[in-house]
């Protein structure tokens, strides 16, 4: 019988197609990986409102950047190790589509907080006079309510067209979330238009966003190569680079992942790279903010 999303049938999550052992051990690996993103993530998050040092625009990016990452993490990985652990593959068509909405959102939300901050930074190293003109207070705020918004509007905008899809034949998503693609191509509704939709958006957002911080970069880089002292050019190369690595392993995944053709074969290698943008690019901010970053550690010494 066709299904739509209203209706109170379940979907089946596969996760990984991999011997039990393997998943055992790959649960803990993701559990580890997991844990360090929220506990890292939440640290910057307290620093940020607790220190007034940190109280500036690039701070306040990273703390909001922070939630994004603990949000996103949180809406799919607890699900996926709760079924590796109870081997219970079921969910149901509302929590799927609720998974749908706030990964989105989330992502969305995300790629838009990682923009702004190539802007914040590109204001910061190339037009240092005019920065706190710039970037005023009510400036980021705005810039900030906008991410969120647009990205809460357009999430919404796909949950509710995946929610009157029809699925006729399989409620198996050979994922380890509810992701739109393997909704869109799960379903027995035409979704060429769908299909055509999720690939321009992909294209508009994802490509657009990447190649307007790449070309930041090559301003923000030019810059710093005329900056006469050597320890100058290493402490704004140092603000900057970290920023990069992150823009990098986060919309490289994404764009292969939604901008390539669906293949069976791929479905596997599709999983990790998902993992990565989920998983591994949230423990890895924290890191790559604070590791190298003097403010930093001096909040951390602050609050001890």
């Amino acid at each position: 019988d066709c299904i739509n999303a209203s209706s109170q049938n379940e979907f089946y999550i596969v996760v990984f197609s991999i011997p039990l052992v393997s998943q055992v051990e790959l649960y803990l690996v993701i559990l580890l990986i997991y844990l360090m993103a929220v506990l890292g993530n939440l640290t910057i998050i307290f620093l940020v409102c607790l220190v007034p040092k940190l109280h500036t625009p690039m701070y306040f990016f990273l703390c909001n950047l922070a939630i994004l990452d603990v949000a996103s993490t949180s809406t799919s990985i607890p699900k996926m190790l709760t079924i590796i652990l109870t081997q219970d593959h079921r969910i149901s068509f509302s929590c799927c589509m609720a998974q749908i909405f706030f990964f989105i959102f989330f992502a969305e939300g995300e790629a838009f907080m990682l923009t702004s901050m190539a802007y914040d930074r590109y204001a910061a190293i190339c037009k240092p006079l005019q920065y706190y003109t710039i970037m005023r207070k009510n400036v980021y705020i705005v810039i900030t309510i906008s991410c969120w918004l647009f990205s809460a509007l357009n999430s919404l905008l796909h949950t509710l067209l995946s929610s009157v899809l029809q699925f006729c034949h399989s409620y198996e998503i050979n994922n380890f979330f509810c992701d739109l693609n393997t909704i869109i191509a799960l379903s027995s509704t035409d979704t060429t238009s769908r299909k055509f939709f999720l690939f321009f958006e992909v294209a508009v957002f994802s490509i657009v966003q990447f190649i307007l911080i790449i070309i930041s970069y090559i301003f923000i880089f030019s810059t710093i190569m005329k900056i006469r002292f050597s320890a100058g050019r290493m402490k704004a190369f140092s603000s900057c680079t970290s920023h990069l690595i992150t823009v990098i392993l986060f919309h490289a995944p994404i764009i292969i992942l939604y901008m390539k053709p669906e293949s069976e074969d791929s479905k596997e290698q599709d999983k990790f790279l998902s993992m990565l943008y989920l998983v591994v690019v949230p423990m890895l901010n924290p890191l790559v903010y604070s590791l190298r970053n003097k403010d930093v550690w001096e909040a951390v010494v602050t609050l001890i």
